[in-house]
């Protein structure tokens, strides 16, 4: 799509901060006004949009992307979005630890049990730890409080938290960030644990890495997109 105004600003509405494109608000993809929650979020949007050249590029636009599925996709029924992001849970990532090499599981233990440790006392739950990939069921207690403060939040932060828990694959570190209890380079250098780990050992692969920055860009448009609420 070509661009098509000249002026981007934002103001005060109903709900929170409207970002304007030649004096009339921007739509979602259903038609909803895109009203931001906090000015910080309204300003940061309409900079994505105001950095559009001749042609609107939506991959530069992730502040805006998170905000539409906040507005068209969570606010309406938020319920069956936050069960989508809460059943990582039930497969921790954390919790998944490898046999060998003794270097990875030290590494993974030094890394992996202090974030483990945070979450027992946040929330007075506690972790199946398993050697392996095979599936072991997290205790009941710890799946429903961990679901419980998903449930909590609101729709923006729930479509925020969505792309980090899918990319990562730890709603324990997601939570964690969330929270200001870990850093966004460090929540995804957590999550990519093995991985990196590998690269150390064996030589990085061209495609490989270009995919993990692709997913490392979308992970800190999501935590930046928390940091602005």
């Amino acid at each position: 799509m070509k661009r098509f105004y000249a002026d981007v600003t934002t103001a005060p509405a109903d709900g929170g901060h409207a970002i304007l494109l030649d004096g009339r608000s921007v739509k979602t993809p259903k038609r909803a006004a895109l009203i931001a929650p906090t000015p910080m979020l309204a300003n940061a949007i309409a900079a994505e949009w105001e950095a559009q050249a001749e042609t609107l590029d939506p991959r530069t636009m992730p502040l805006t992307g998170i905000a539409n599925a906040a507005i068209d996709q969570v606010l309406a029924n938020p319920a069956p979005f936050a069960a989508i992001v809460a059943v990582y849970g039930e497969t921790e990532l954390l919790c998944y630890r490898a046999d060998s090499p003794a270097e990875l599981v030290a590494r993974q233990a030094a890394t992996w049990d202090p974030l483990l440790g945070w979450a027992r006392e946040r929330y007075d739950i506690g972790f199946t730890l398993v050697t392996g990939i095979m599936h072991q069921p997290q205790p009941a207690e710890t799946v429903a409080r961990l679901a419980q403060a998903v449930s909590a939040l609101d729709p923006f932060r729930l479509a925020a938290l969505q792309p980090i828990v899918t990319i990562g694959g730890s709603l324990v570190v997601a939570l964690a960030l969330l929270e200001d209890h870990i850093d966004p380079v460090e929540a995804f250098d957590t999550t990519h644990l093995d991985e990196l780990w590998q690269v150390e050992q064996w030589g990085e692969d061209v495609l490989a890495a270009q995919a993990r920055d692709a997913r490392r860009h979308d992970f800190a448009a999501a935590a930046r997109f928390l940091t602005l609420l």
